[in-house]
């Protein structure tokens, strides 16, 4: 794996993170216990902080950085699907950004909210708990068809697919 200090600042990973190898990590990152992160994913502590709560999953493909007014923060027991990109956003406990969505600088995904895949949440959005936001630019409603209970379930299995992968996984090429 690839995980860089940028002069004194270095990540923090918690010993029950896993980072695949493949996943870049540099400067100012915070990986809580049993968090995850996967393939081709770059997470940028360069101008402030990335935090990454326990049990939350940022899955392939990903972006994530910050500035030094808005670290990006993912609440525990959340998700961020493949290809997402967050930029200077809080994310609250339990929420679900599906694929290929990008939040914006200053937005806020409340406890519970959720981000539909492929929408674009602008600059300083509000996603309240139980809401989810559609479209391109996002508009919120209530969230009537993806409860926490399935969230849930996507957390837990990546928490299993992590230990899987740190017991499992050996490169064949090298």
């Amino acid at each position: 794996m690839a995980i860089y200090a940028l002069g004194e600042i270095e990540p923090k990973t918690h010993p029950q993170a896993y980072v695949h190898p493949d996943a870049t990590i540099i400067g100012d990152v915070r990986l809580d216990a049993y968090a995850s992160v996967w393939p081709g994913t770059v997470l940028r502590g360069d101008h402030g902080y990335i935090e990454i709560g326990e049990r939350s999953n940022v899955q392939d493909g990903c972006v994530l950085h910050c500035t030094n007014a808005e670290p990006t923060i993912l609440g525990p027991g959340s998700a961020i699907g493949h290809s997402v990109h967050v930029e200077g956003a809080t994310i609250g406990r339990g929420c679900l950004v599906a694929s290929g969505a990008v939040v914006l600088n200053g937005s806020v995904i409340e406890d519970g909210g959720m981000v539909g895949a492929g929408a674009v949440l602008s600059y300083r959005s509000h996603v309240p708990s139980g809401h989810i936001a559609l479209g391109v630019p996002a508009k919120t409603r209530p969230n009537t068809s993806f409860g926490p209970e399935a969230i849930q379930q996507v957390v837990d299995s990546y928490v299993k697919r992590a230990e899987r992968f740190r017991r499992e996984l050996r490169r064949l090429d090298s």
